[in-house]
């Protein structure tokens, strides 16, 4: 069964950090295309950050740049996404996903992917 598990939200205050992972079952993720998305409460998903297959390419949403980090670890099967500087409007619930594209230039969309994970909550709050 193929499967992708988020893990690491949580509760933070604002300027505080967290990483999610996102780990796959059921396939392996080295020739896929990963991407973190975000949606809060009565709001569209977006796209927040993406990574290719090898890694080699980044892109992020302006509202995250200089702050979050993506990243993978292909022989663990897991991609991160490192969030620091976290604001509360980047409260929402996080997911993952995996494209059989090898890159995806753009953070926006979300017609490449193919598999999603079931969302990790973040919240950032005093």
């Amino acid at each position: 069964q193929l499967q992708l598990v988020e893990s690491g939200g949580g509760l933070v205050q604002p300027g505080g950090s967290l990483r999610l992972s996102c780990a796959a079952s059921g396939f392996t993720l080295d020739s896929y295309a990963m991407g973190w998305f975000r949606q809060a409460p009565g709001k569209e998903r977006e796209g927040v950050s993406n990574i290719s297959s090898d890694g080699g390419s980044t892109n992020y949403a302006d509202s995250v740049k200089g702050r979050f980090t993506i990243s993978r670890d292909n022989a663990r099967n897991t991609v991160y996404l490192q969030m620091n500087s976290l604001k509360p409007e980047d409260t929402a619930v996080y997911y993952c996903a995996a494209s059989r594209w090898a890159n995806i230039a753009d953070v926006t969309t979300i017609l490449p992917y193919d598999y999603w994970g079931q969302g990790t909550q973040v919240t950032v709050s005093s």
